[in-house]
């Protein structure tokens, strides 16, 4: 297998080489819970049901020979008018006994947008959901604090929203603010 070089991206055909044996260890544990899956440009990308991102992520923590055990990074994105399914949620995964990482993708929809939450398993999660929460509006099913982590009580809207108007007025807040009392 060809080495990375620093800056550039890993070799297509070593990554899936590399990939092939954790797909599989991955789809007989996961079975259904992986919709699809595909080689991405630096790591293997799972596809999975909303509903079912903590025990899906349970199961990638906790199994022999994947040991997921660290949640570097979650996000959203907003696919409006370029995806049927608007939002999806990105999940980055880090095997520290195995050197190696997972993208999880959960597609959200406008009409429910909810995932469950990965907080229990990964404290990391703690904050990560309520950005996403506050950005996006997904909700996180069984987050224990979902307060508003950025923006102020006021704030109206999801910020990270490709339909979010950039023209529409907040409350003014702080000092040199004229509140009613």
């Amino acid at each position: 297998m060809k080495k990375a070089v620093r800056g550039h991206a890993p070799d297509a055909d070593a990554l899936k080489e590399r990939d092939q044996d954790l797909l599989q260890l991955l789809q007989s544990l996961l079975g259904d819970e992986i919709q699809s899956h595909r080689h991405g440009m630096d790591m293997l990308e799972l596809v999975i049901r909303p509903e079912s991102a903590s025990s899906v992520s349970r199961l990638l923590r906790d199994s022999e020979g994947l040991e997921f055990d660290y949640l570097m990074d979650q996000t959203a994105v907003d696919w409006l008018g370029r995806r049927e399914i608007r939002f999806e949620v990105v999940y980055h995964f880090y095997s520290t006994k195995h050197n190696r990482y997972l993208r999880c993708l959960a597609p959200v929809p406008e009409s429910r947008p909810e995932v469950s939450s990965l907080y229990e398993l990964y404290k990391a999660a703690d904050w990560y959901e309520r950005e996403i929460h506050e950005m996006y509006g997904i909700r996180f099913a069984g987050h224990h604090d979902m307060r508003k982590l950025l923006m102020y009580d006021g704030f109206k809207g999801y910020p990270l929203r490709k339909d979010y108007s950039m023209k529409g007025r907040q409350p003014l807040i702080g000092p040199g603010s004229r509140q009613e009392s």
